[in-house]
């Protein structure tokens, strides 16, 4: 069925700190519980911006009649049309764009439009004075993984890590069931009425275990990319997620021994690894000669806590939302793998 979509742009509506501290420091002190935005109810207001890719209004209406269908309005950013090479806009409008999401109290959650790059450059420019004051919801994955380290790294407070506007089905009706459930999944994490829990099949490579604490991570290149930064991920304590797309393997390796050169593995409590999608060698004499779980395990060999494989999260159809900085328990056992939030 058709519904007319009513739409205010930029607004357009669519109706229906810490000090700068060295990382070993920010480590040290990052204990506390961090602080989960409000659960949005229907009448509430989801801006969406395009801080890494351009996206157009065209490309996003199904995404847009399906987040109205839930009950909330949409305020479309100025980035939504612009282009500036694979930039959502320059540089100014989109730092400018996302600024006014931050700042706006009638906007209660910020969904990322798309990933690819663009959210480093920009992401030191940002205040985060009213959000702090007003903590809402940033909503993305991939290159949204630079807004998930840097508020909870720095501010404690959550985001959700889950499928952007792009990642929505044309007809939601006939899309495969698990793209049906993992869209609604982002509309449970975002109205918090009940606690988000997901389920992974066995693998023989899992370490068993289990585990309570605050779930972290996202896209392994960019959370290589933010480290010595001030967003960079703090894991000391924490259950970390790590997914990635259309990198050699040889790739993978250098980023894990980094994150494990970096003691981001040292003191986790879990680790859950999602979606890997390797890029093939062009000659096959140039393949590492080692399989992903080679690959992670072998950093882990000196470490006890739960690990697990194949969980759904990543750049894949079965990419769940996973709420950042907020306490979950995950299981790891001879049934498969159980993630519950707490």
């Amino acid at each position: 069925m058709n519904r007319k979509l009513f739409i205010r742009s930029s607004g357009v509506l669519l109706g229906g700190g810490l000090l700068s501290l060295p990382s070993f420091a920010r480590q040290n002190i990052h204990t506390k519980v961090s602080v989960v935005p409000k659960g949005l109810r229907p009448g509430d207001t989801i801006g969406v911006s395009c801080p890494s890719g351009f996206m157009t209004r065209k490309e996003m209406l199904p995404a847009l009649q399906q987040i109205q269908d839930w009950g909330f309005r949409v305020m479309l950013g100025k980035t939504v049309d612009k282009k500036d090479g694979t930039f959502g806009g320059t540089d100014q409008e989109r730092t400018q764009d996302f600024q006014s999401m931050l700042d706006n109290p009638g906007v209660k959650a910020i969904m990322c439009a798309r990933g690819g790059y663009g959210a480093v450059r920009f992401i030191d420019k940002l205040d985060f004075s009213a959000f702090i004051k007003n903590p809402k919801w940033i909503i993305g994955f991939s290159d949204a993984t630079v807004f998930h380290a840097h508020v909870n790294s720095k501010y404690n407070i959550a985001s959700i890590h889950s499928k952007m506007l792009n990642s929505f089905p044309d007809n939601f009706l006939t899309a495969l069931p698990v793209q049906q459930e993992t869209i609604l999944s982002i509309r449970d994490a975002l109205m918090g009425l009940k606690k988000m829990s997901y389920s992974a099949p066995f693998n023989q490579m899992n370490k068993t275990g289990t585990a309570e604490a605050e779930l972290i991570g996202g896209n392994l290149r960019t959370i290589e990319n933010l480290a010595g930064t001030s967003s960079e991920i703090i894991t000391d304590g924490k259950i970390l997620f790590l997914e990635e797309t259309g990198e050699y393997l040889y790739n993978i390796d250098r980023m894990l021994w980094n994150l494990k050169r970096t003691g981001k593995l040292k003191n986790l409590k879990g680790l859950i690894i999602g979606g890997m999608k390797i890029k093939q060698q062009a000659n096959y004499a140039d393949e590492l000669n080692k399989t992903i779980y080679d690959v992670v395990l072998e950093k882990l060999s000196e470490y006890s806590y739960p690990v697990c494989f194949d969980f759904p999260v990543g750049h894949q159809y079965d990419n769940f939302a996973l709420k950042c900085g907020v306490k979950h328990r995950l299981q790891v056992n001879s049934s498969g793998t159980m993630l519950n939030e707490i």
